[in-house]
């Protein structure tokens, strides 16, 4: 326990160094308050580019506010995790290639320990991230248009946020198996959009399935989902979690052997 705490306060330390525990949420919260912002601006952003008759008017529809949190979700989809990402690809990779692992690998390690570590600091900064990203959309979504029940919201980014800490874990593990940051944002990258395009092409054949988060993270704004489905796919993620996270372990003990010295 004691040298967990010891670990953990290292990578305090480093994200703290390298701000990422700053600027990371800080995308994020750009990112959740982009699409309630641009949607009520849209109508005078369509006028300052002009193109359009002398006299016109625009009127566009207000979007619902489901719509603009689902759109926010949308944006952590695609720029939140490739920064989540490039942000954490090294952690245990780079550490080897650089040779600050070296020092720790002298002495009697817990690879659970250094894993964990690991784990728990960078899913810290990314729950903190995203939790920061929705609560500024849902204030600039209620004050702009109308607000979500504050109880939908909170399941909705509750259940999101277990995606990204199966992300967090995916690419924890692709830095301790791969032997550069490369290599692991690269796999990390392609696993994801592999697996999600199967799931698109054909996840109507299924219905429990880690991938399927996002989408009953939606549905919390609509008409609920399926409760069996959800407590399914809740506990097929946590084993899916749990199991990356020991091959993470293994791996980062394994690939000792071919550290330098």
């Amino acid at each position: 326990m004691k040298q967990f705490s010891t670990l953990l306060l290292k990578e305090w330390r480093e994200n703290l160094r390298n701000f990422k525990i700053f600027w990371i949420p800080v995308v994020f919260i750009l990112l959740g308050v982009t699409e309630p912002l641009s949607n009520y601006y849209l109508p005078q952003i369509l006028d300052a580019t002009g193109g359009l008759p002398d006299g016109a008017v625009i009127e566009l529809p207000d979007p619902e506010p489901e719509q603009l949190l689902v759109a926010v979700m949308g944006q952590f989809q695609l720029i939140g995790m490739l920064v989540l990402v490039l942000a954490y690809m090294g952690s245990i990779a780079g550490e080897r290639r650089n040779g600050t692992a070296t020092l720790l690998y002298v002495r009697p390690l817990s690879y659970v320990s250094y894993f964990l570590s690991k784990w728990l600091m960078a899913s810290i900064v990314a729950l903190i991230s995203v939790w920061a990203g929705f609560l500024a959309g849902y204030y600039y979504t209620a004050v702009l248009f109308s607000a979500v029940p504050f109880g939908e919201f909170l399941a909705f980014a509750a259940t999101y946020s277990l995606w990204m800490v199966l992300v967090v874990t995916l690419v924890l593990f692709a830095s301790a198996s791969m032997q550069n940051a490369g290599l692991a944002a690269g796999f990390t990258l392609a696993a994801l959009l592999i697996l999600q395009l199967i799931d698109s092409l054909f996840g109507s054949r299924w219905e429990w399935s880690p991938l399927k988060l996002p989408n009953y993270a939606a549905s919390f704004l609509d008409i609920g989902p399926d409760v069996t489905a959800l407590i399914w796919t809740l506990a097929i993620s946590l084993v899916c979690l749990i199991g990356l996270a020991a091959l993470g372990i293994w791996f980062s003990k394994r690939n000792r052997a071919k550290t330098k010295v």
